[in-house]
């Protein structure tokens, strides 16, 4: 980043040359740092950190991460665990910091959350953070938002279709759902569009769950044959259920969703670009070393290029 300045050397009168000890101070070190710029040397008034050599000299990176947000966040305060979590604190150390989460609860969309959390902080006084994880990495949301930056895309999030293979063997169409006990997320684009399907003809056989963790347990215990959430949601619960060959995932496309899913990235300030460019650094160096991928191995999820 280039800093270009202007300097003034102040004229100092008769009466300013024996006025108060203070004000002579003052202009002293107006002078001093005129003779410092003049020589190339960084002024005092010139001398306020980057954003990144804030967060250096805190030692310390806040990271926000959503409260109830299985398989990636979850838990009570700091007690938090979770893929978002273990990146964080992978990322945390690859930067030489302490990690420092920030576990909130989701506002009414994308756009509060990102305010809240990253670039003006909560009216209730928390925030922001200097990073906050599980953004999705879209260019209409970027448009936006133009106080953020979302960056460093480490996953890509696709709907999937877990199903009890002994209810159904394959699924290869909506249709194929038909008349079969479903499951789905509250409030998700895939509960909405499951049960809008073809004017309605699988939504008396949908129950919906507070979390796609939850609707995907409905297809592991029993109580639905096939439940319509993201891979890692269902991976989540699959990976926990040692033995049970019975549980499958299988692609499903509706009308209305990304056929190929979205990436889900960062965010942070829009003018903290050193600290972007340390973390995509960061991400870079635990991608090569293969450390990004085994921390999905440790929670049973695949990890998709994003």
């Amino acid at each position: 980043m280039n800093n270009h300045y202007t300097e003034t050397t102040p004229n100092l009168s008769s009466s300013e040359q024996t006025g108060s000890r203070p004000d002579l101070t003052r202009r002293m070190l107006a002078l001093a740092a005129g003779s410092l710029l003049a020589v190339g040397m960084p002024a005092l008034a010139q001398t306020e950190l980057t954003d990144l050599a804030k967060i250096r000299a805190s030692g310390t990176l806040k990271v926000a991460v959503y409260k109830a947000n299985a398989p990636f966040s979850d838990g009570v305060g700091q007690d938090q665990t979770g893929l978002d979590v273990s990146i964080a604190t992978a990322l945390a150390k690859e930067l030489g910091l302490r990690l420092s989460l920030l576990p909130f609860d989701a506002g009414e969309n994308m756009g509060d959350d990102l305010r809240n959390m990253v670039w003006r902080g909560h009216y209730l006084g928390y925030g922001p953070a200097d990073v906050m994880m599980h953004v999705p990495v879209d260019k209409y949301l970027m448009s936006e938002n133009r106080q953020v930056l979302i960056l460093a895309p480490y996953m890509r999030q696709v709907l999937m279709v877990l199903h009890d293979s002994r209810k159904i063997a394959d699924v290869r169409s909506p249709d194929d759902l038909k008349g079969l006990p479903l499951a789905a997320e509250r409030g998700s684009g895939a509960a909405s569009v499951l049960m809008g399907y073809s004017g309605g003809l699988l939504r008396e056989k949908v129950s919906i769950f507070e979390t796609g963790v939850a609707a995907a347990e409905a297809v592991a215990s029993g109580k639905a044959a096939a439940a319509y959430v993201t891979r890692a949601q269902a991976e989540s619960v699959v990976s926990k259920m040692k033995g049970e060959t019975h549980l499958q995932l299988s692609p499903l496309q509706l009308p209305g969703l990304p056929g190929n899913g979205w990436p889900i990235g960062m965010a942070i300030k829009n003018q903290n670009k050193d600290l972007g460019q340390a973390i995509e650094t960061a991400m870079q160096a635990l991608r090569s070393r293969g450390e990004l991928q085994a921390l999905f191995r440790q929670h049973g999820l695949t990890l998709t290029a994003p």
